[in-house]
């Protein structure tokens, strides 16, 4: 299973954009809303199952989309059911750590 993501720093803080990979470069759209998963924002670079695990429980700052990746990210406790969306039909959540 792989993943597309991007590593950065805000504040001095680690963060990571972090998609499934085949979602890479789609639109969602759902009435007025409309989500670019764009290369210039989640397509650093692609990592295995192992280095999205490391990178999502030391990254502070976490912008996720995907059944996967969110479901990654629960399973490791990183995030939480509660903070999901969906936009039509796939998963979003924002975590931070504080």
């Amino acid at each position: 299973m792989q993943f597309s993501v991007k590593v950065g720093n805000y504040q001095n803080k680690a963060t990571l954009n972090i998609c499934d990979v085949e979602l890479l470069g789609k639109k969602i759209v759902q009435d007025e809303l409309t989500m670019n998963i764009s290369e210039n924002y989640y397509g650093e670079k692609f990592v295995d199952a192992e280095e999205a695990k490391s990178l999502l429980e030391n990254s502070l700052i976490i912008n996720m989309v995907g059944s996967k990746t969110v479901s990654l990210s629960i399973e490791l406790g990183v995030g939480s059911e509660n903070g999901i969306k969906m936009i039509s039909g796939v998963p979003f959540l924002i975590v931070f750590k504080i």
